[in-house]
């Protein structure tokens, strides 16, 4: 730890001198209706994403000490009934730089704004493809992982585990059914395919009968080698864990996961974020957390390095090839040019261990191997980056 403090030290001395700057940031949630799900053991906590945001700007401010720059964050949450648009262009008044927490549509509709154009946003919450396919915007950066990212992470781990023949049950929610189109893409993606699959629309009560009605409806799907579930929702997933007809396997939004991030992930320092962020807030940081964390902690890299706080400065930086971000994750993150996104490693753990981190070994990119996660370049229609 000595040695790292070192480094980082000299590396700081080596930069250019600096004058005193401020970088203002908001950090703005829309709250939306959560639909009710089978059981309420996992609480969504209160500060969840602001916590990561918060975090993230106590590491700014560490290495802004030394070099006379200032950060400060401004949050706000939007109630469901209130206008996003105008909490929005309220915000924008004070700064450029935002976090957002909200759904896909408002994240447009806010990037849309006249206030926002020349403006940096952050989309921390939403997986959706089409945010960095044709719905693209050029002042919305991501630093969530899309659900093709995932979902190409966990189909490498069906592969290279040679578990071929699979089977599907996806939940009706929205976020159900774009994980499962996700999941069908990757599957394609990487030579695979489902054998069956089936909508879970059941009404019982699975805290009661799951022993019972869970063998009943996975009976139809046979012999297979691992079941995919489409829960996003985390609302009938847990209860076919260990009650299905056949003992195989679940993987996807339960059992064996691909995360943004996980309590289990401890290698590469990243034990030292999570004991930082514990201490402050008392709880394991989130995947939403980690997103907010990574945007603040991007403008922090790129403010470090460039001496600007200008947004197009910060931008043109940020999607250069000089861009580095530490993220925790073995190796350094960027972002994609053509659209915005975060390259990240993809964690694939249960909730007691990290079984792996994609991209995996043999997974190979002809530029960047983390490009095997998600849209790769040719295939994204987003022309707002170009």
């Amino acid at each position: 730890m000595r040695r790292i403090i070192c480094v980082w030290l000299l590396s700081l001395m080596a930069l250019p001198a600096f004058a005193e700057t401020t970088l203002d940031v908001g950090y703005l949630r829309v709250d939306v209706p959560r639909p009710p799900v089978l059981s309420n053991l996992d609480a969504i906590p209160e500060n969840n994403g602001v916590a990561g945001a918060q975090t993230g700007l106590k590491d700014n401010l560490t290495t802004g000490k030394f070099l006379g720059q200032t950060y400060t964050l401004t949050t706000a949450s939007v109630p469901q009934g209130d206008d996003p648009l105008a909490a929005a262009a309220q915000m924008l008044a004070k700064t450029p730089y935002l976090i957002l927490d909200a759904p896909a549509p408002v994240l447009l509709a806010i990037a849309d704004l006249p206030q926002a154009q020349g403006a940096l946003l952050f989309n921390a919450s939403a997986g959706d493809v089409s945010l960095r396919d044709s719905d693209c915007r050029a002042n919305l950066f991501h630093s969530l992982p899309s659900d093709a990212m995932r979902t190409d992470a966990l189909a490498q781990v069906l592969v290279q585990k040679r578990w071929t023949d699979l089977v599907m049950i996806a939940g009706t929610f929205p976020a159900d059914i774009a994980y499962a189109d996700a999941i069908r893409r990757s599957l394609t993606k990487f030579g695979l395919q489902l054998s069956a699959e089936k909508t879970w629309d059941a009404d019982a009560d699975m805290r009661r009968t799951a022993s019972q009605e869970i063998p009943l409806f996975t009976q139809d799907f046979g012999d297979y080698d691992a079941l995919i579930l489409a829960d996003e929702l985390h609302d009938f997933g847990r209860y076919v864990l260990y009650n299905t007809w056949q003992a195989r396997p679940v993987v996807g939004s339960e059992g064996l996961s691909a995360q943004t991030w996980a309590p289990v992930i401890e290698q590469w320092g990243a034990a030292q974020l999570q004991s930082r962020f514990s201490d402050q807030h008392s709880r394991d940081m989130t995947s939403l957390d980690y997103a907010a964390w990574a945007a603040i902690r991007t403008l922090g890299e790129a403010v470090t390095r460039t001496n600007a706080t200008d947004p197009q400065t910060l931008r043109d930086y940020i999607l250069s090839d000089a861009f580095e971000l530490a993220g925790f994750k073995g190796r350094a993150l960027t972002y994609r040019a053509w659209n915005g996104q975060l390259r990240q490693p993809i964690a694939i753990a249960h909730p007691r261990a990290l079984v792996a981190q994609a991209p995996l070994e043999g997974f190979l990119h002809q530029t960047n191997e983390l490009d095997s996660l998600g849209l790769d370049r040719p295939e994204s229609k987003c022309e707002a980056f170009q």
